[in-house]
């Protein structure tokens, strides 16, 4: 097999259009044939010089926005976890383990992945990324504090982008969804790990999201036994705070582990909320004692209505 130069391939290239431009003016002049079109010959494979190409273009643009919008800058501003940038600032590591995860990596050495990418490299505009030793290492500089800190600097930005389409992305009303998960764990001695209600041995995270761009605005991790309200009030008055300048109207939706009635009259300054609450026999009571006319049938929408954004096991319900 002969390897051509990049200009001879681009000739050849040419010439092939050529020809088949050539063949397409025949269209409709053909005469009765006695074989059928499609036969078979000797093929020829060739193969091109000096091409690079990667799978992963579309992080080029995705960093082309961060850059612009400035959280490169409020990463390195916000953390302060290197003394010395030998080459690397804060916001190499945390952009190169935030791209393995958006390529598909799940592990620290799936990195390695983007370091072997000359062409992503090339695009991202660097010569080379941490290794995976090195974000490790990086990794474990982190506190609670500094944990914070970035998913401040993180939300920092969030506005500049909410400004410029906040119309079209936060609609008439900005609804902020919150709720504990359970995050399954197969280490043994990890520390704040614990089992849940269910059995599962892991984490319990609190997430805090804005559910019209399904951005997650607060994560906050928890051993596996914690109750899922555990520590929310704090986290969903940082969440209000942040959302309700650029909206309309905030909601807050939850589940019945989040109907905290010492919170109430606080949040109803600032937001409105539709939180689950159970059937206790106090509120059943003073429901059956309204009048009639003091209720009215709730219309649910259709469903094929409200199954809006496919995943891949379907369709999320908004």
């Amino acid at each position: 097999m002969k390897k051509l130069s990049h200009e001879q391939s681009r000739q050849n290239s040419a010439r092939r259009r050529r020809k088949v431009e050539a063949r397409h003016r025949q269209a409709g002049r053909w005469g009765e044939r006695s074989e059928p079109m499609l036969t078979s010959g000797k093929i020829n494979y060739e193969v091109g010089g000096n091409v690079e190409a990667t799978a992963f273009g579309g992080l080029f643009a995705m960093h082309r926005l961060v850059t612009r919008l400035g959280l490169v800058k409020a990463i390195d501003d916000g953390l302060e976890l290197l003394q010395i940038h030998l080459p690397y600032h804060e916001s190499d590591h945390v952009f190169t383990l935030a791209y393995s995860v958006l390529c598909g990596g799940t592990r620290l050495q799936d990195v390695d992945r983007l370091r072997n990418d000359v062409p992503l490299m090339n695009g991202l505009g660097a010569r080379l990324l941490p290794d995976p030793a090195t974000i490790g290492d990086f990794l474990r500089r982190f506190s609670e504090a500094d944990i914070v800190g970035l998913m401040e600097a993180i939300n920092s930005v969030r506005p500049q982008v909410w400004r410029g389409r906040g119309a079209d992305l936060l609609g008439e009303v900005a609804y902020l969804d919150v709720d504990g998960t359970n995050v399954p764990t197969i280490g043994r001695l990890k520390q704040g790990m614990d089992i849940g209600y269910k059995g599962i041995w892991g984490y319990a995270p609190l997430v805090v999201t804005l559910a019209n761009t399904r951005e997650v605005l607060y994560l906050v991790n928890r051993p596996g036994n914690a109750p899922s309200h555990q520590d929310a009030p704090a986290w969903i008055d940082k969440a209000i705070g942040l959302v309700a300048p650029y909206a309309k109207r905030v909601c807050l939706r939850g589940d019945t582990d989040f109907a905290l009635t010492a919170q109430f009259d606080r949040w109803a300054q600032q937001a409105d909320f539709v939180l689950g609450t159970d059937n206790i026999a106090a509120l059943r009571t003073r429901a059956e004692a309204l009048e009639a006319s003091a209720w009215t049938r709730l219309h649910r929408r259709a469903l094929s209505a409200i199954m809006k954004f496919p995943t891949k096991a379907g369709f999320a319900i908004t």
